[in-house]
C-alpha cells in the first residue's frame, strides 16, 4: 500500500497541550519533521512514568489493536506478575505490536511512518510504569517504509532513553501478529500462536511478565503521560473516551486514515470520507461485522452502540461496499483468504476454515443455496472458540454476519439459480498484493 504525506487539513500550529482538550486531531497532530529534536520541541519532554498506571486507569483507555481490553488492567497484571516472582523476579518486557496483519488497515503503519517518536515515547512511559528494562516494537518484514522510519527514529534516540528500545522484524502472515504468536516469535523464533493461559502478562517473552499493546495504544499512553487523563477524555464519550484512528475505504471519495472521537456517529466518519450509496458497511475488519446501510446510519463508533448490531470497532477498519457489488462474492473472497492464513497446527483452522470458505463460494455462485447456507453455519459453529488463536472465531463472526446482513442476496441467488450481476467484479475488500492509495487526515 502507498500513503501520501499528511494533508494540509492538519493543524500543526501549536502542541496539543496548548489546545482545547476537545480539539482534533491528536495522534495525527504531529510536527512537519519527524526528527527527535523537532518532536521534543513540539511535545515537550516525557514526564516520569510512575504515575502512568493511575492516569491510564482514570482515562479509560482500551487497547486499539482489536480486542479493546482495558489498558490499565494489562499494566496491573504485569506489575502483579513481577511482584509475585519474589526473589526470582525477572524484569518485565514491553512489546509494541505494529504488525498490522489486517489487509484493510493502514492506521498502524501510517502512524509509525508519520509519528514514530510518539509510539516510542509511549513504550518508554509504559516501561517506566512496569519496571521494564527492554521495550520492543514489532513490525512486518514487508513494510519497508515503516522499518526505515523506525530505524531512523531509534538511531536518533540511542543513549537518550533509560530503557533499551529495540526493533523486531516479524515474518509476514496474518496470525504472526497475534499476541501469543508475537511472544512466541520473540522467545523462540517461531511466529505461531500458543495456547493460553498463561497470558503474556504472567509468562511472556523469555518467560518474563510482558506487556503487549498495539502501537496506537502506545501513542495514546504518550499523550496521557504528558497531559493527563482529564485532557485525554476531552474527546469522545463518557463510555468511550479518547480518539480513534479509522482506515476508511471502499465506495468513498477520499479513502484514508481519519482520527475521530471515540463513540461518535459512524455516519459522521462516512461523511468525512465521502461515502456513496452502499450495499453494506464492514466495521472492524475481517474479524468484524457487516452492517446494512440503515444500521450504519444509526450506529455509533462505540462498544455499546455497535454491540447492538453484534459488532465492535475492532482494529478501526471501515469499508463501504458499493451498491452494485455482490456482497456474497466479496465475503467469499475474504473467507477463502482467511482459510489460507492458518499456522497449520489446529484442526478448526486446517479443516474448518476451508470448509467455511467452500460453502461461501457455493453461496456466491448460487449452487444449492439452502444446503450451502446450512453448511456455512454448521462449520462456523464447529470452528468457533476451538483454536489456539482467534482466527477461527473471527472468521466465524465475519461469515455469520454476512449471512445475516445479506439474507436478501441469498434469496436472490436462490431464485436466480446462480450468481447476481456483481459476480466477478473487482474486489472492494482489500487483500495482500493490491496497491491502495490512502490519505492521512
Amino acid at each position: 500500500m502507498t500513503y501520501p504525506s499528511p494533508n494540509g487539513l492538519l493543524d500543526r500550529s501549536q502542541p496539543a497541550a496548548r489546545r482545547d482538550p476537545s480539539a482534533l486531531p491528536r495522534l495525527t497532530h504531529t510536527p512537519a519533521a519527524t526528527s527527535f529534536a523537532s518532536h521534543e520541541r513540539f511535545w515537550g519532554p516525557l514526564p516520569n512514568g510512575r504515575a502512568l498506571v493511575e492516569q491510564t486507569r482514570r482515562s479509560g483507555l482500551r487497547g486499539r489493536g482489536g480486542a479493546g481490553f482495558p489498558t490499565a488492567l494489562k499494566l496491573d497484571a504485569v506489575l502483579a506478575a513481577a511482584a509475585a516472582s519474589g526473589r526470582r523476579r525477572r524484569r518485565p518486557i514491553v512489546v509494541a505490536n505494529g504488525t498490522e496483519g489486517e489487509p484493510a488497515s493502514a492506521k498502524d503503519r501510517t502512524l509509525l511512518e508519520q509519528a514514530p517518536h510518539l509510539v516510542l515515547d509511549g513504550m518508554v512511559e509504559a516501561a517506566a510504569a512496569v519496571g521494564a528494562g527492554r521495550a520492543i516494537v514489532c513490525v512486518k518484514a514487508d513494510g519497508a517504509a515503516v522499518i526505515a522510519s523506525l530505524e531512523q527514529a531509534l538511531a536518533e534516540r540511542r543513549s537518550r532513553d533509560e530503557v533499551s528500545l529495540e526493533l523486531s522484524i516479524v515474518p509476514a502472515g496474518y496470525v504472526a501478529g497475534e499476541e501469543s504468536a508475537l511472544v512466541n516469535w520473540l522467545s523462540s523464533g517461531v511466529p505461531a500462536p500458543t495456547i493460553t493461559p498463561p497470558r503474556p502478562a504472567d509468562r511472556g517473552v523469555e518467560g518474563r511478565p510482558t506487556l503487549v499493546d498495539n502501537v496506537e495504544t502506545m501513542a495514546n499512553l504518550a499523550l496521557i503521560g504528558r497531559f493527563g487523563a482529564d485532557w485525554w477524555r476531552g474527546v469522545g464519550s463518557g463510555a468511550d473516551p479518547g480518539s480513534i484512528l479509522l482506515t476508511i475505504s471502499g465506495a468513498v471519495a477520499a479513502p484514508g486514515v481519519y482520527e475521530v472521537g471515540n463513540g461518535s456517529p459512524l455516519r459522521d466518519a462516512l461523511t468525512l470520507a465521502g461515502a456513496g450509496r452502499t450495499a453494506g458497511v464492514l466495521v472492524g475488519g475481517y474479524f468484524g461485522t457487516w452492517l446494512t446501510a440503515e444500521q450504519a446510519g444509526r450506529a455509533g463508533l462505540g462498544r455499546e452502540s455497535l454491540a447492538r448490531f453484534g459488532g465492535s470497532v475492532g482494529c478501526g477498519v471501515v469499508i463501504v461496499l458499493p451498491e452494485h457489488s455482490c456482497p456474497l462474492e466479496e465475503s467469499a473472497r475474504v473467507a477463502r483468504w482467511l482459510s489460507r492464513q492458518s499456522a497449520g497446527q489446529c484442526g478448526p483452522c486446517v479443516n474448518g476454515l476451508p470448509a467455511i470458505a467452500g460453502a461461501m463460494e457455493d453461496l456466491a455462485r448460487g449452487r444449492d443455496v439452502a444446503q450451502a447456507e446450512r453448511h456455512a453455519h454448521r462449520w462456523a459453529d464447529m470452528a468457533d472458540g476451538r483454536g489456539a488463536c482467534k482466527l477461527p472465531d473471527g472468521t466465524a463472526r465475519f461469515v455469520r454476519s454476512a449471512l445475516r446482513t445479506f439474507a436478501p442476496h441469498l434469496e436472490r441467488h436462490r431464485l436466480l439459480g446462480g450468481p447476481c450481476d456483481g459476480l466477478g467484479s473487482e474486489s472492494v475488500l482489500h487483500l495482500p498484493g493490491r496497491e491502495v492509495s490512502l490519505r492521512w487526515g
